[in-house]
């Protein structure tokens, strides 16, 4: 990974290029906010379903388990093309949403949300590699974080609208809302979205299955930024987990005010990307990594420390959380060139690998809350952090840089 790396001119104006980069955010904020509105609807949707509340985290853990199967779908866009397997991603949320919404039934739902997350975890990797085939590398980061900016959005703008529209028209409301607009979206993108160069489809056809995996398992630059995304997501969920078990132990927060902290995290998010968009590309896509990662271990060790009042606390979880995101999305500009003979290949396995990582800081972070408070988690989360910081700067070692 070198900061002189460069891509493909596209064909596209910037004009167009803009124009097709506005229609996917907007996609994926539609896939995002299907993924996440369980979580806080949950009691709704029980109450509708008519299955007690644990059904329904039954089916969030579902919706997460779709991360896994990722990887098996990068290859296919390397093969068939991003703009199809974008387009296949869209279709089976707008088939599961419109499901769920005219079959109220628990099984129709817990298929819906199974759709839903595997269309995004489709959906993603080939966006971020059309992104790195079509998108000079000098301006990579700031068009991933403005893409990354949909995250945070289905957090700050799609949930309080399906919520409005639960509270107006009930628990299905969402679902046949979401599934038309996935319908619309992909038929925008499908007029407007370039299928591919001759060199790029030439190469999709070129490149089978086992030769994408084979690409991914030979470079040591895309096994360290494997083991980067694995290690420095393990580190913020080890922390996520127990912010809340955290705040409320220490400051008595109520539920009301656990939410208004979860949007305090929605709001960082949104800063974290918007500062990757403006200031990933000037600084350079790979010292900002450092720095993140630096700053990162900063934040989590210094966590106890500053947080002796809710203010305090709130500014602390703040500021562990824009540096958190701003890291891990400039990474993943980083990531869109690290294999462009397999790009899809490289991103699923990276956001499969972050999924993975996630399950592990969330079943470390509640045994070590239990045996030494928010400074074990510090403790470890900037110790986790360190060796991430390795992993990285052997990955762009390798590569010459």
């Amino acid at each position: 990974m070198t900061e002189q790396l460069t891509t493909t001119v596209p064909q596209s104006s910037n004009r167009k290029l803009a124009l097709e980069m506005t229609v996917a955010a907007l996609a994926r904020l539609l896939l995002n906010t299907s993924r996440r509105f369980a979580y806080p609807f949950a009691p709704a949707l029980s109450r509708g379903l008519g299955v007690p509340l644990v059904s329904i985290t039954s089916l969030i853990a579902l919706n997460q388990l779709t991360g896994i199967l990722s990887p098996l779908f990068g290859p296919l866009s390397d093969r068939w093309g991003y703009r199809t397997m974008m387009l296949s991603g869209l279709g089976l949320m707008a088939v599961g949403m419109l499901a769920g919404g005219f079959l109220p039934f628990y099984m129709t739902v817990l298929i819906a949300l199974f759709l839903a997350g595997l269309g995004k975890n489709i959906f993603d990797p080939a966006l971020q590699a059309y992104v790195g085939e079509r998108v000079p590398y000098q301006r990579r980061g700031l068009v991933v974080g403005l893409i990354e900016i949909s995250w945070a959005g289905a957090t700050l703008v799609g949930i309080p609208v399906v919520g409005l529209l639960i509270e107006r028209f009930g628990w299905r409301a969402p679902f046949f809302v979401m599934g038309g607009l996935a319908l619309v979206s992909m038929a925008v993108l499908g007029a407007l979205f370039s299928g591919g160069s001759r060199r790029s489809i030439h190469d999709a056809r070129m490149i089978s299955f086992g030769q994408a995996w084979r690409l991914l398992s030979r470079s040591p630059a895309a096994m360290g930024m494997l083991a980067f995304s694995f290690l420095t997501s393990m580190a913020n969920d080890n922390l996520f987990v127990i912010y809340g078990a955290w705040l409320e132990d220490s400051f008595a927060l109520g539920v009301v005010a656990l939410g208004t902290a979860t949007t305090v995290i929605g709001v960082a998010e949104l800063s974290g990307e918007v500062l990757v968009a403006s200031l990933s590309d000037r600084i350079g896509l790979q010292r900002a990594v450092r720095i993140g990662i630096v700053l990162s271990a900063l934040g989590y060790l210094m966590l106890p420390v500053i947080a002796q009042s809710l203010t305090l606390a709130l500014v602390g979880l703040f500021l562990a959380f824009v540096v958190f995101e701003f890291t891990f999305v400039t990474a993943i500009s980083l990531v869109t060139e690290v294999l462009p003979g397999a790009r899809a290949t490289m991103m699923a396995s990276y956001i499969a690998v972050a999924g993975v990582g996630r399950v592990v800081g969330a079943l470390i972070g509640g045994p070590l809350w239990l045996w030494g408070g928010l400074e074990a988690i510090g403790t470890v989360s900037a110790a986790i952090m360190m060796v991430a910081f390795v992993a990285f700067w052997q990955s762009a070692r390798v590569e010459g840089s």
